[in-house]
């Protein structure tokens, strides 16, 4: 899906909450997306963040639902955004804890999560492929973006003081391996595809569901 020739970029109300690793980082990511979301697919965000998200792709990718989920202290956040940016592609987010047994979306063609993955606890990781597996078509996509580390080693010393920092507020939390987030993920019939080089030392992680499970 071509994401080249973008409008500029829109005035942000000041009332609207900005995550600055956002601003950063959703361009690399909508490249990304572009090349493996379906041109009229539907999109479940999890842990939306701000919504800042939802509201960009929708705008660069014309024919992609999207819907944002977050856990319910951080719902206000997405209502804002969802409530500015005025697409009825961008839909209405949902409350989602991964640790829930029933979600509340189904039939995704993508499940998409950004920076979620290093500030949740193992446990948690293995509750969301679970839920992905359950919500996501046969043939669909996880595609996760953050940082991981390789061979046991963090890939800059950049990771290595967000690892401490996000221990620091929840032991539990931290950078996950590649190779353990991989074969978790082939418990819930979730195969990896692609190991997309992202900037600032993150990557994108595409992840394919079996056709037939």
């Amino acid at each position: 899906m071509p994401t080249s020739n973008l409008p500029a970029e829109p005035v942000l109300s000041e009332e609207l909450p900005v995550a600055e690793a956002c601003l950063r980082n959703r361009r690399p990511i909508l490249d990304v997306l572009g090349r493996y979301v379906p041109e009229d697919g539907f999109v479940l965000e999890v842990g939306s963040g701000t919504g800042q998200h939802g509201a960009y792709m929708t705008e660069h990718l014309p024919g992609v639902r999207w819907r944002p989920t977050e856990v319910r202290s951080r719902l206000a956040d997405v209502r804002l955004w969802h409530q500015h940016t005025n697409n009825p592609r961008f839909l209405a987010p949902l409350e989602l804890d991964v640790t829930q047994d029933i979600w509340p979306s189904r039939d995704a063609d993508v499940v998409f999560s950004a920076n979620v993955v290093h500030y949740i606890s193992w446990r948690e990781v293995e509750c969301m492929f679970r839920g992905v597996q359950r919500i996501l078509k046969p043939g669909g996509l996880l595609i996760l973006y953050g940082p991981y580390n390789y061979d046991g080693q963090f890939t800059s010393e950049g990771n290595v003081e967000l690892d401490k920092w996000l221990r620091e507020r929840n032991p539990d939390s931290g950078i996950k391996d590649f190779e353990q987030v991989m074969l978790s993920a082939r418990k819930y019939d979730l195969f990896l595809q692609a190991d997309e080089e992202m900037p600032a030392n993150n990557r994108t992680l595409v992840f394919k569901k079996a056709d037939m499970v």
